[in-house]
């Protein structure tokens, strides 16, 4: 993947160090090459790699969307493809090496895309409107793929319709649906752990127990696959600089939902396994989810499964839209 050139500079607070930054305004993030980032955090190249190599391995992120190549000039006068790597990598490798210039990079660049948003929404709003539409769009892609591979025409496809509906009014109501509008973002903000890892696996089990009773369930049911669930767990409670990366119970729920669905943790049942779960989660923290039907978790779970990786923020805002519906 190639990317446009639109150079910037971060200078640390020391001085020490001064990094010509890429701004990628239209994905709205920005790149650092390896020697870069190695720089940044004050590391050995070496380091810096294994530790990219470990976010991509297990898939903490898609490899896909946060490297790309720029054209550089090396002092030989040359010109070379060099592979850099979006905010998301630049953070989790800050996670793992807890640089405190890391953080400071952190917050010149959260600054940096607030401050090009504010201006960029100003002079174009438009460009929301287009972002949402493209959006809905895909849903419906992705909707219509789903009833077709599933041959569902029946009370799921139609509630599977309603959760497109519903998101796509949603989002015209708002004029867009960003994270700094939704009022999810501002309710039930909550750092208490509820949810311990004991506490999943028992319930877990509980659930597999039930199902094997019934005949709905085989002994596979709930089994799980080396350390996927403790890793998703770990995820969505992840802190930075002592403050958790999803304050939202709703972020959380819906982020457990769609890992449990799409990194299959358990060796069987993960469709069943991340909707009992999300109910679970919301449960937790006193969330009652009387509203969502079954018929409507089942469509959503189907959506999630088969939306390909790409899609994964199109899916949390599905997510959120439908377990959200009683409060916005």
């Amino acid at each position: 993947m190639s990317k446009k050139q639109n150079i910037v500079t971060f200078s640390s607070s020391d001085e020490l160090i001064s990094l010509a930054v890429h701004l990628d305004t239209h994905t709205e993030t920005v790149w650092l090459s390896l020697n870069q980032i190695a720089e940044l955090f004050g590391r050995d190249k070496s380091v810096i790699s294994r530790h990219l190599k470990r976010i991509f391995e297990t898939e903490e992120l898609d490899k896909n969307s946060a490297v790309a190549f720029f054209a550089t000039t090396a002092t030989d006068g040359k010109t070379y493809n060099i592979e850099h790597f979006n905010l998301d990598a630049i953070l989790s490798v800050g996670y793992r090496v807890n640089s405190k210039r890391g953080i400071e990079f952190r917050r010149w660049a959260s600054h940096l895309l607030k401050d090009y948003l504010i201006k960029g929404y100003t002079v174009n709003n438009q460009r929301l409107l287009t972002v949402g539409l493209d959006e809905i769009s895909r849903c419906l892609d992705i909707l219509t793929q789903t009833l077709l591979s599933h041959g569902h025409v029946d009370d799921i496809g139609g509630a599977a319709l309603e959760i497109i509906h519903s998101y796509a009014k949603s989002w015209l109501l708002l004029n867009a649906f960003d994270e700094d509008r939704l009022p999810y973002l501002q309710k039930h903000q909550n750092s208490e752990d509820h949810f311990s890892f004991e506490f999943c696996l028992k319930s877990i089990h509980q659930l597999k127990e039930n199902l094997i009773q019934q005949k709905e369930a085989s002994s596979l049911f709930g089994n799980r696959r080396e350390h996927g669930l403790d890793q998703i767990l770990g995820g969505i409670h992840q802190t930075f600089d002592g403050q958790l990366l999803y304050p939202s119970v709703y972020e959380r729920a819906a982020h457990l939902f769609y890992f449990t669905l799409k990194d299959h943790p358990f060796v069987d049942g993960n469709k069943r396994i991340g909707s009992f779960l999300l109910l679970l989660y919301l449960a937790a923290y006193g969330l009652s989810m009387s509203h969502i039907s079954q018929e409507s978790l089942v469509a959503l779970a189907l959506l999630v499964a088969r939306s390909d990786p790409g899609d994964k923020d199109i899916m949390i805002k599905l997510i959120l839209n439908l377990i959200t519906k009683d409060e916005t």
